[in-house]
């Protein structure tokens, strides 16, 4: 059972930064490929950056593109999530996920654990 817990979140204004981690335990054949993901109030939960288990290979959502950065460090068993020149619209609950996926992968239904998430709120 993979378990995963998110942490780095909070208010700022736009234009700032924030780094997330994700914080996993559990098999490694479950948390193959890693994620972050978000949902605002009333909206889909969206994909926004996926990594690979050696961590040579991403993929961003269009949205997030050049302004985030996931990683991972597998002996300490984390992913982060940089987050450059915040917007408001980048206000939303972030989850971290995994599953057992080769390729990385985009929706929800892919991924078999989740984080609780970790609020973002960006001010105008």
């Amino acid at each position: 059972q993979v378990q995963l817990v998110e942490s780095g979140g909070g208010l700022v204004e736009a234009g700032a930064s924030l780094r997330l981690s994700c914080a996993a335990s559990g098999p490694t054949f479950a948390r193959i490929t890693m994620a972050w993901f978000r949902q605002a109030p009333g909206k889909e939960r969206e994909f926004l950056a996926g990594i690979n288990l050696a961590g040579t290979n991403t993929r961003y959502a269009n949205a997030v593109q050049g302004r985030f950065t996931v990683s991972r460090d597998n002996r300490e068993n984390t992913m982060a999530l940089q987050m450059n020149n915040l917007k408001p619209e980048d206000t939303a609950v972030y989850y971290c996920a995994s599953g057992g996926s080769p390729t990385i992968v985009t929706m929800t239904t892919d991924f078999s654990s989740w984080g609780h998430g970790t609020q973002v709120t960006v001010s105008s």
